[in-house]
C-alpha cells in the first residue's frame, strides 16, 4: 500500500504539486495519469524523497522511503531509463546494483533472461536502443522482487511486442500481491492492465476510483443504429427527445435514448434492425474531458491548416 498525504512541491515561484493526496492498493495495477505538466514525475521524484517536498508524507506499507531497511527489496522504482552510465554493460549495470544491495550475482541472470536481454547483456549500454534501456531499468526494479512497483512511462520506446510484454508483466505482478503504480501517456494501454486510476491535472487531483468507473461517469454514450428502413425512426426518436448524427444511408448514431426504447419504437413502427448496440467512449475521452481545464498546453484547430 502507498499512502501519500497532503504532498507539495514549488521550483520557485511554479507550484508543481498542491497539497496532493491519494492512496495505491495493492493487488492491481493503478494508473497514474495528467496531462503533460500536471506535475506527475515531480509527485513520484517527491514519494521517492529524490525531490524535496515542502510538506506532506509517503508511506509505503507505513514507513517513509528514507526508513526502509533495504529499499531495493521493498520499492522498485524506474523514474528515468537513460540514467545508467553508458560504458558500463547491462550486466554490469546490474551487478553493481546487485553487489550494493547484499543480492546474490545469480538474480542479474535471473532478471536478464525474465526482461529478454540475455544475448545484449554484455554490450555496453550506449549502444542500447531506448526500448533496450526500457528493459534494462526494469530488470533493475524486479532485482531485489519488490512489494511496491513504481514505473514512470515503462512503454516508452517499446514496439508492440515490448508493450504487450510489459503490460503482462505489471499485470501479474499485481496479480501476485504487490502494488503497481504506473504513469504513461499511452490511454489504451492503461485501459487494458490498469484496475485503479489517480488523475491529476496542475498538481491537484481531479479523480480517483476505478477505470470503469471514471469511463461510466465521464465518458459520452450513444447507441449504433443500422437499419434500411431507419428514417422511419426519425420523427419518432425525435419526440423522445433523441438526437440524431447521420453515419451512412443505414447507420445512425442516436444519444439521449437508451437501446431498449429504440427498440421498442422500431417494433411500433415495423422498423427492421441490422444494428442496436450502445457504445461508450473510450478512457481516451473520458481523459480528455476531465483535464480538459487542466492542459497546460492546449492545440489548435486543424480546420484551415496548411
Amino acid at each position: 500500500m502507498i499512502t501519500v498525504g497532503d504532498l507539495t512541491k514549488r521550483f520557485g515561484s511554479k507550484l508543481a504539486v498542491d497539497h496532493l493526496g491519494f492512496e495505491v492498493r495493492p493487488g492491481v495495477v493503478t494508473g497514474f495519469l495528467g496531462p503533460n505538466g500536471s506535475g506527475k514525475s515531480t509527485t513520484m521524484r517527491c514519494m521517492l524523497e529524490l525531490d524535496r517536498a515542502e510538506s506532506g508524507t509517503t508511506l509505503f506499507d507505513g514507513r517513509r522511503f528514507r526508513d526502509l531497511d533495504q529499499p531495493l527489496h521493498q520499492v522498485g522504482a524506474l523514474l528515468d531509463a537513460g540514467y545508467v552510465h553508458p560504458g558500463r554493460s547491462g550486466r554490469n549495470h546490474l551487478r553493481w546494483l546487485a553487489a550494493s544491495n547484499g543480492l546474490p550475482r545469480r538474480r542479474v541472470d535471473e532478471v536478464l533472461e525474465l526482461v529478454g536481454l540475455t544475448s545484449v547483456a554484455g554490450a555496453r549500454v550506449r549502444s542500447y536502443s531506448l526500448g533496450m534501456k526500457q528493459r534494462l531499468g526494469l530488470a533493475g526494479v524486479l532485482l531485489g522482487d519488490p512489494a511496491t512497483v513504481i514505473l514512470d512511462e515503462p512503454a516508452n520506446g517499446l514496439d508492440p511486442e515490448g508493450i504487450r510484454w510489459i503490460r503482462d508483466v505489471l499485470t501479474h505482478l499485481a496479480s501476485q500481491g504487490r502494488t503497481v503504480l504506473v504513469s504513461s501517456h499511452q490511454l489504451s494501454e492503461i485501459a487494458l492492465m490498469a484496475h485503479d486510476l489517480i488523475v491529476i491535472g496542475q498538481g491537484r487531483l481531479l479523480e480517483q476510483g476505478t477505470v470503469a468507473q471514471f469511463v461510466e461517469r465521464h465518458a459520452e454514450r450513444w447507441v449504433r443504429v443500422q437499419s434500411p428502413g431507419i428514417v422511419g425512426l426519425q420523427q419518432a426518436l425525435e419526440q423522445q427527445g433523441a438526437t440524431i448524427e447521420v453515419i451512412d444511408d443505414t447507420t445512425w448514431h442516436v444519444r439521449g435514448c437508451d437501446s431498449r426504447t429504440i427498440g421498442e419504437l422500431a417494433a411500433a413502427h415495423s422498423v427492421v434492425l441490422y444494428e442496436l448496440s450502445p457504445q461508450t467512449g473510450s478512457l481516451e475521452d473520458a481523459f480528455l474531458q476531465v483535464t480538459a481545464a487542466a492542459q497546460e498546453f492546449r492545440s489548435g484547430n486543424m480546420d484551415g491548416a496548411a
